[in-house]
């Protein structure tokens, strides 16, 4: 018989909706029980193509005699870190502070007031590895509430008091300027790996903010070794195993240094995140790798991760069946020889292996091998790999598929927005513009409600029960703000400055300018979640920055630049100290440095060829930060066309700063070296 979870909307609840366990979402209800009971509380906190979340749920959860033991002795709390990141936030700080390490699935136990008092990952169902098993975790908790309570309380307490004394301060909070940015860069550069590309070793997570840092750098400064590191690090990357060689997109990090091997599960913030990296490289570089790899990764966000009601589904889980009934980390994107030749017989299966570096011995395991392009300076017939690459392809659909997280991350969605508008403007694809704005309407539509407040999650168009967190309204802005550019349609900014208005007043410290994860009218944790280094998605913290100063730059408003140049202040502290692990605060710092530069393109109709041509070179200009509008002189939809008239009856464009603007242009030369494009 299905437990509570049944009647949630997030996919990964669902998952334990038919589990023995009587889980409880996360809600009152479930504290108020245990208060009532006196018994403490066990959290589980995962998310739907996690790994070892489904690995703890089929060895412990679905277990009738671990199920019988949580449900006498426990209130069970499972919770869906993508619909509640502030939940998962507070109780991973604890986890890391008490254990010197976290991950997922994140196992933590609590009082019935929520303070934490014991922590875990995952358990295994036996001892093992020097761990306890997960029922010997259960007894002992169980013991100790009720044999040695006031030392638990006590312990619950302390948890609590030292979470709550960790407030964020960053000194004089000024902007970072260009010493600080050098000492970043120079400690990237120690931090590089020169013969594979990234930073640090294994795991190697793209380093999507840092290379967007790297490439604002460049077009600032000019420096040849910042612009070397982002281009090498995307070609090894796009040549890895963590880039799907057969139908594009990026898997969630490499186990290995190399990027051979990855952990493969899609996500749509990375694929977001990197298909605007890589349109990014292009405008710098024109490259042509990044060009292949930016069209690849928008069509496959529009093709496997596009929901019927136009928004952007999660993610694509790492395991599926291997065709005989086992589930198996990356059972559908890896190959043997003799499942080559299966499918293009001997001489194009020979090529093949070559090709993508497919061995007998394997890369991964069990004799498979991951895809990847090992032989950089090696020429192949392009026609023949493209057929080959169909039928692979084609035979690869037949396979049963990675299960699908359907929910719908305004987050996320404000990443894929921003980078499908942008790549569909730079490659003359308007079925990618069309997809970024068909995404954008449907946060409007179902997410925002009639406050302008917004939905954190949706699915099959059900809008999800849990509030916005600062992310949300900062990368959804981004979005807009990114449509606003592209399309030149002046609702998208309106959009995006009532989302920043929530920032400014509730999510924003009014005496140091300092932002929290959660509004200040949000559920009261044990602790206000805080954070501004960014993990696998820019933090909420400086994506508000970014978003901020864009708007700024758009419509001149002065509270919302000081808000974006206070919130920069923890970057000069953080980005010399640990640069990769502040990266879009340094994109955004490189933007405050350059202006940002605001171009107005001006023409006498929205479908006129010679204004079409300006617009999109101020698009493709490099200047970092750069906010482009568009639209008739004096157009009403964005300030920036105030008093920009025509010159001689034609299209112009003007470049300004701080709103005080260079003589207009009409020609695309011109602005296209005004713009470092």
């Amino acid at each position: 018989m299905p437990n509570r979870l049944a009647h949630e909307t997030s996919p990964y609840l669902l998952q334990h909706a038919d589990n023995p366990v009587d889980w409880w979402p996360w809600s009152d209800g479930a504290f108020a029980e245990a208060r009532e009971r006196n018994v403490p509380v066990l959290l589980s906190v995962g998310y739907s193509s996690c790994h070892w979340c489904h690995v703890m749920a089929h060895e412990s959860f679905e277990d009738r005699a671990t199920a019988d033991y949580l449900n006498g002795h426990f209130v069970s709390v499972k919770v869906d870190r993508e619909e509640r990141p502030d939940v998962d936030a507070v109780y991973m700080e604890a986890v890391q502070a008490a254990t010197g390490h976290g991950g997922w699935p994140m196992t933590v136990f609590l009082t019935p007031d929520a303070e934490p008092f014991y922590f875990g990952t995952y358990f295994p169902p036996e001892p093992r590895h020097g761990m306890p098993s997960f029922l010997q975790v259960l007894q002992g908790v169980h013991q100790a509430w009720e044999e040695r309570r006031d030392e638990v309380t006590d312990v619950a307490g302390k948890i609590v008091r030292d979470l709550a004394g960790r407030e964020i301060s960053y000194g004089d909070a000024k902007v970072p300027g260009e010493q600080e940015l050098a000492q970043a860069l120079l400690g990237l550069t120690r931090e590089y790996d020169p013969q594979r590309g990234g930073f640090g070793g294994a795991p190697k997570f793209p380093p999507s903010m840092v290379i967007e840092f790297l490439l604002r750098h460049h077009a600032r400064t000019g420096a040849e070794g910042a612009l070397q590191m982002a281009r090498d690090t995307c070609e090894r990357m796009a040549r890895g195993g963590i880039y799907d060689q057969l139908g594009g997109g990026f898997a969630r990090y490499s186990v290995d240094r190399d990027w051979v091997v990855p952990h493969f599960e899609k996500m749509l913030y990375d694929n977001a995140l990197l298909c605007r990296v890589y349109a990014h490289l292009w405008r710098a570089t024109g490259s042509e790798l990044a060009r292949r790899v930016a069209l690849e990764t928008a069509d496959f966000m529009v093709r496997e991760l596009r929901t019927p009601e136009g928004g952007f589904a999660s993610a694509l889980d790492a395991d599926s069946d291997d065709g005989t009934g086992r589930h198996v980390e990356g059972a559908y994107y890896v190959w043997t020889p003799a499942q080559l030749r299966e499918v293009l017989g001997e001489d194009d299966a020979e090529l093949a292996a070559r090709y993508f570096g497919v061995t007998e011995e394997g890369t991964f395991e069990e004799g498979a091998s991951v895809l990847q392009l090992p032989q950089r300076d090696k020429v192949f017939d392009a026609a023949r790999i493209d057929g080959v690459r169909t039928r692979l392809l084609a035979a690869r659909a037949e396979r049963p598929a990675p299960g699908r997280d359907d929910k719908v991350v305004a987050a996320w969605n404000g990443l894929a927005i921003a980078a499908l508008a942008e790549t569909g403007a730079y490659f003359d694809r308007p079925d990618l513009t069309e997809a970024a704005v068909a995404a954008g309407d449907l946060l409007v539509r179902l997410h925002l409600d009639d406050h302008a407040r917004i939905a954190r999650t949706s699915k099959d168009g059900r809008v999800g029960a849990n509030a916005g967190v600062l992310e949300d309204y900062a990368d959804v802005a981004e979005g807009f703000l990114a449509l606003a550019s592209v399309t030149g349609e002046g609702v998208w900014l309106e959009f995006a400055g009532l989302l920043l208005d929530h920032v400014l007043a509730r999510f924003t410290d009014p005496e140091s300018g300092a932002l929290y994860d959660t509004a200040a009218d949000a559920e009261r944790l044990i602790r206000r979640p805080q954070d501004p280094t960014d993990n696998a998605v820019p933090s909420g913290w400086s994506a508000a920055a970014g978003a901020l100063l864009s708007y700024a730059a758009h419509t001149g408003s002065a509270p919302h630049r000081t808000a974006a140049e206070r919130a920069l202040g923890v970057v000069k502290a953080l980005g010399p100290r640990v640069p990769r692990f502040i990266g879009w605060g340094l994109a955004v710092a490189e933007a405050v440095l350059d202006g940002p530069r605001e171009i107005a393109v001006v023409g006498p109709a929205p479908d006129d060829e010679a204004t079409r041509t300006l617009h999109r070179t101020a698009l493709l200009g490099t200047a970092p930060g750069a906010v482009v509008a568009v639209g008739t002189p004096d157009g009403d939809e964005f300030p920036l066309l105030a008093e920009r008239p025509l010159v001689r009856n034609g299209p112009a464009a003007y470049v300004c700063r701080n709103f005080t603007c260079d003589a207009p242009t009409t020609d695309p030369d011109r602005l296209r070296a005004a713009l470092g494009g």
